[in-house]
């Protein structure tokens, strides 16, 4: 597993390197995940006015998932701390999601082959298996991105393992893009294309 620690306005000591790598190392080996690929940035802010001035990223790319974390903490090495048990918790919380999903695939499967079942509707088995697998007015960032075709539920998971406030996918069904959002009340709320 390699992981890539850059510093944003810092020099990264060896010994904070090897600090960041052991910990994210550790948290990602604990819950045995295999990521494709996982970068740590570290940074510290220079406002006095901030109480938590060093702030570590993680991204890690797993399978087509991208999991994402940031935390400000007092000193660089808490900062890691922190985000190494929030990485490790979101991981977590992805694959129990996707266990979830294929207990419940593999429980549909089975209650479609059985001879007795008499499904209301019909059930497309391939479908069914692939779920298996500085100007303030100015645009001051701008980002590509892949729209992968995925349901809501998908779409769900994405916006709680990104931490985002909004996600914005192709609908699989109706191959429309839409935007998920997480409403202020609580909750999420769906923004679809108009039909014509």
């Amino acid at each position: 597993m390699s992981i890539t620690v850059t510093g944003r306005k810092i020099a990264i000591t060896d010994a904070l390197r090897s600090y960041a790598e052991e910990k994210i190392g550790n948290s990602l080996k604990a819950i045995d995940a295999d990521p494709i690929s996982t970068e740590v940035v570290l940074m510290h802010e220079k406002n006095p006015a901030n109480p938590l001035p060093a702030i570590c990223e993680v991204t890690v790319r797993i399978k087509g998932r991208i999991v994402r974390v940031e935390e400000s903490e007092e000193d660089m090495y808490a900062a890691i701390d922190v985000a190494a048990a929030k990485i490790a918790r979101q991981i977590r919380k992805y694959k129990t999601r996707l266990v979830d999903k294929r207990v419940r695939a593999t429980e549909r499967i089975v209650d479609y082959a059985h001879e007795d079942a008499k499904p209301e509707t019909d059930l497309d088995l391939d479908k069914l298996m692939n779920e298996l697998q500085d100007d303030e007015e100015a645009v001051v960032r701008r980002k590509e991105t892949e729209f992968t075709p995925m349901t809501e539920e998908d779409a769900l998971v994405q916006i709680d393992l990104l931490g985002h406030d909004f996600f914005v996918f192709t609908d699989r069904d109706s191959n429309k893009v839409s935007v998920l959002y997480r409403r202020d009340d609580g909750g999420y709320g769906l923004l679809v294309q108009k039909e014509d």
